[in-house]
């Protein structure tokens, strides 16, 4: 049954979106406008820039080089990009040049000015205080956001981020914790780095701001660690996550161009959702890059669970799941890779996968494929569709040797250690201090329209079912 409000509510956003100049072709076309249209070349470009990190730092050992130097280079792309530079914190911003996989083009507050957060509070979710995280996450302008000292951050409300802005914990102790935790909704253009994301719990029915320009009523939060909602070029690298009420990341209504890299997820249940539910037809747009993670203790499910969709999950370490690793349903596309699996003592979790909510019939034609992993403990990956072929396997450049420096890859992984005695290297440009006036730029010109459409589709497609 189609519901009146439903209809009225369909009119009135598609009225809305033909008053909008765009070309017929646009406006319906069903890709979403950063989905790239070959995954299998980037999947193909990180295991290249793997293995030549790998090679690089082999060829470094066989020569006389300081003990520094040798080191440092670990064969994980991201982190050699910056890591070997010991002046990194006077040019900070490089690291925006250093993503690999889907997200690779998240710039986030690079080339804008930095921030200071000075204060911890979080009191005031509609007038934050200058000063506070809350502050610079809702500027108009690119920022990169750093932290004058150590702090633990104990949010009010969930904290809704504006577009074009770096969270850069990099040289402090930086904790995230509270009611709601951290929204990125409707967003582009955003890396979080180093910091440790604990303990989130649902909030809500509150006025929240999301700019300078606007705050809003918001309905009750999940309790997820980080969510990104309908959002594109988010990389997400080096935290820690853990404890959390709902997810510890989750990715979904048609959000893309995303990567996950060098986090340590631990004491969680539903780790990682990548698609808002069967039906959301915008999810199948979504690719995501899962690189050097640490998947340690205490960890149950979702590592991740995939709708719709392509995830190159590439040289991640994961440790005694309690039910299953990889899980998914509505035919997402599964590339993995060069991965460390070791299953549990239980006999009965040893399987990596788990096919949902569809008969045998239905997801053997669902693209599952396992290159290069390493399978310890009794541990098996069941691949379907075309990754279940013997000519994908042959026609694969992916370098299994890349599995045996998962050590290495990931040794790093979470929140990277070290304080600072000097007080903070804030790097080259123009600064911007805890309450300094803040010039307005404009925020990316065709996000809402994305998001519109998005929003079209799902409401469409949960009339058909009778769900409104």
């Amino acid at each position: 049954m189609v519901f009146p409000h439903a209809c009225i509510l369909l009119l009135l956003l598609l009225r809305l979106l033909l008053s909008i100049s765009v070309g017929a072709t646009t406006l319906f076309n069903l890709t979403l406008s950063h989905q790239h249209p070959n995954p299998d070349f980037v999947a193909l470009q990180v295991t290249r820039s793997v293995n030549e990190s790998i090679s690089k730092r082999r060829q470094i050992l066989e020569t006389p080089l300081s003990k520094a130097q040798s080191q440092c280079l670990t064969g994980n792309p991201i982190d050699d990009c910056w890591r070997c530079d010991p002046n990194w914190g006077n040019d900070r911003q490089r690291l925006a040049d250093c993503a690999i996989g889907f997200g690779q083009g998240a710039m986030g507050g690079k080339g804008g000015r930095f921030y200071v957060v000075t204060d911890s509070s979080d009191h005031d979710t509609v007038s934050p205080t200058p000063g506070t995280l809350r502050y610079a996450v809702i500027q108009e302008e690119p920022l990169w956001i750093i932290f004058k000292s150590n702090m633990v951050i104990k949010l009010k409300h969930e904290l809704v981020f504006n577009s074009y802005k770096t969270i850069d914990g990099r040289g402090t102790n930086v904790q995230i914790t509270g009611n709601g935790c951290i929204t990125l909704q409707y967003v582009s253009n955003v890396i979080i780095h180093n910091v440790h994301v604990y303990n989130c719990m649902p909030s809500g029915n509150t006025d929240i701001r999301s700019s300078t320009t606007h705050f809003g009523h918001r309905g009750m939060s999940d309790g997820d660690g980080i969510t990104i909602f309908s959002s594109r070029n988010i990389w997400i690298d080096h935290c820690r996550l853990s404890h959390c009420t709902d997810g510890l990341v989750d990715i979904i209504m048609g959000s893309t161009a995303i990567t996950v890299s060098n986090n340590y997820f631990s004491d969680h249940n539903e780790v990682m959702l990548l698609g808002h539910d069967d039906k959301c037809l915008a999810d199948s747009g979504m690719q995501v890059t899962i690189a050097f993670n640490r998947f340690g203790e205490g960890l149950v499910q979702r590592l991740p669970r995939v709708r719709r969709g392509y995830v190159h999950v590439v040289n991640n370490d994961y440790y005694k799941w309690e039910k299953y690793a990889i899980g998914g349903s509505a035919s997402p596309t599964v590339n993995s890779e060069g991965n460390r699996f070791t299953a549990s003592d239980d006999p009965n979790v040893k399987e990596v996968t788990r096919h949902e909510v569809a008969s045998e019939r239905e997801w053997a034609n669902w693209n599952w494929r396992s290159n290069g992993d390493l399978m310890l403990n009794g541990a098996f990956f069941v691949p379907s569709g075309d990754g279940a072929k013997t000519q994908y396997a042959k026609a694969s450049s992916f370098d299994p040797k890349s599995v045996t420096q998962i050590d290495q890859l990931t040794m790093n992984a979470g929140v990277l250690g070290g304080t600072r005695d000097d007080g903070v290297s804030y790097g080259g440009g123009p600064m911007t201090f805890a309450g300094a006036a803040i010039r307005e730029s404009p925020r990316p010109g065709n996000l809402v329209l994305s998001s519109l459409i998005i929003l079209i589709l799902y409401i469409s497609f949960t009339i058909a079912g009778g769900l409104l």
